[in-house]
């Protein structure tokens, strides 16, 4: 099984962790941060994992510092749960549609963490939450998971949508990527490892 179990505590937020790589989507959220919850929930179920995620976090500043750790917990298990990595698929991309709006995320389990980040949202907040907290999700995830990761809106304008499309298209991309494919003879790089 391709599991992590995680906790980190900080000054600022206590967070544990369980993840499934090879789940169904199962598992709770609780961060305290509404909009977040309902991003994590869609994301781990088109990724197709189990993810159990609490966090308890200093919310009477903002929700940058949940946001923000949520993504290096989760992107640590998911480098964790990975191993050597042999046998993944490593890359994959995903265009994910919401009425309107239109979303590609494109990876590489690579080993080499990177952010391309081109999304043109209207409103800084949604409900409450910022906006830009996103970008620094996605960020946190990546550096912490060694992953290439390009997010790029297509268009659209409704800023819910854009925002769920982009978790949902992640999620899928995560899930292809992460895949065992059985042809693949140890790490699908020249080098030998990733």
């Amino acid at each position: 099984m391709r599991t992590c179990k995680l906790e980190r505590q900080t000054f600022e937020t206590k967070i544990k962790l369980e993840l499934n790589l090879d789940g169904k989507g199962g598992g709770t959220v609780e961060t305290g941060v509404g909009f977040f919850d309902h991003m994590l929930v869609l994301m781990k179920k088109h990724a197709q994992i189990d993810l159990d995620l609490a966090c308890e976090g200093d919310l009477q500043v903002d929700a940058h510092h949940t946001v923000e750790d949520c993504g290096i917990v989760l992107g640590q298990a998911i480098k964790e749960a990975l191993g050597d990595k042999a046998g993944i698929r490593r890359y994959a991309t995903q265009f994910v549609p919401m009425d309107e709006t239109l979303v590609m995320v494109s990876m590489d389990i690579s080993g080499r963490p990177f952010l391309v980040y081109n999304m043109d949202v209207a409103k800084a907040k949604t409900g409450d939450f910022d906006t830009e907290l996103c970008e620094e999700f996605f960020r946190a995830v990546a550096m912490s998971a060694g992953i290439t990761l390009h997010i790029n809106q297509q268009y659209g304008s409704n800023t819910h949508h854009i925002m769920e499309a982009a978790f949902k298209a992640f999620g899928r991309s995560l899930r292809e990527a992460v895949s065992i494919d059985e042809s693949i003879e140890g790490v699908m790089s020249t080098k030998g490892m990733l």
